[in-house]
């Protein structure tokens, strides 16, 4: 994605968050105010990963923590069509030094799984 500056990247964000997916609220329902052991996660946050003539290249984490360098994205029924966006999306962000954790929004069904899961990662 490419924003012209930082006000349209977070009016962007700003949006994403207000239409967000019913998974993501779920999930974020265990992350908000730092409930998951004490690490502070942002939802919907601009990962920026190139800047060059006035523009900003980046990316919108689902869900990511600035403290332990993870992002978190859920792959809905959409994501089956985006698997090679998906694939260099991660290339990227590792590139960047975070790491990527992907869970399938069928996984929520068992929240404490995907908690434990996360924890794994952090």
């Amino acid at each position: 994605m490419i924003s012209q500056g930082w006000k349209t990247i977070t009016q962007l964000c700003r949006e994403l968050r207000q239409r967000a997916t019913p998974a993501e609220r779920k999930l974020w329902q265990y992350l908000c105010n730092k409930q998951l052991d004490g690490v502070k996660f942002y939802r919907q946050k601009p990962v920026v990963y190139e800047e060059s003539f006035n523009e900003k290249y980046f990316y919108i984490a689902d869900f990511y923590t600035r403290q332990k360098r993870l992002v978190v994205e859920l792959d809905g029924p959409v994501h089956e069509n985006k698997k090679e966006y998906d694939k260099n999306c991660d290339i990227v962000i590792n590139n960047l030094g975070l790491r990527v954790l992907r869970i399938k929004n069928e996984e929520l069904e068992d929240v404490e799984t995907v908690l434990e899961k996360i924890r794994d990662y952090l």
